[in-house]
């Protein structure tokens, strides 16, 4: 399946309106530097999932060089972050990293990814702010 050009946030009023107006599917923003490595692999990853899970799930990102709003409110200090929201509610899930707030490690296998995300989906519909991911990387840990 080849891989599709994700959406970019360029400014602060864009991801907050990608995040208010999806009222259907979780909405995936990989926060980061376009050029930095650990962000192009996991846009990489996500490009090449995006036609799998969009009905569910619409994925972009922010270059946290452009779009500085939302460094401090999130804690996006890590080179890469991936947030997840669904209706205007920021979703946790607990990687066993001890981080439940952001995926801030690279996740190599697409079918791993898209597994999650529809974990996170599939919670949020039931209304749970925090869920568990249905694989364990405290053995991948990145502090």
């Amino acid at each position: 399946m080849a891989s599709v050009l994700l959406p970019q946030l360029r400014t602060g009023w864009h991801v907050d309106q990608a995040i208010v107006t999806e009222t259907k599917r979780l909405v995936v923003i990989r926060f980061g530097r376009k050029n930095d490595r650990q962000c192009m692999i996991m846009d990489e990853l996500l490009s090449s999932i995006a036609e799998r899970v969009r009905n569910f799930a619409v994925i972009y990102l922010c270059d946290i060089d452009e779009v500085s709003d939302f460094d401090e409110m999130y804690e996006l200090t890590d080179p890469m972050t991936v947030m997840f929201f669904y209706h205007n509610k920021h979703m946790m899930c607990d990687f066993g990293t001890g981080n439940n707030n952001k995926l801030n490690f690279i996740v190599d296998d697409k079918q791993e990814m898209i597994d999650i995300l529809e974990t996170i989906f599939r919670g949020a519909r039931k209304n749970k702010g925090l869920v568990v991911s249905p694989y364990d990387y405290n053995h991948k840990r990145v502090s």
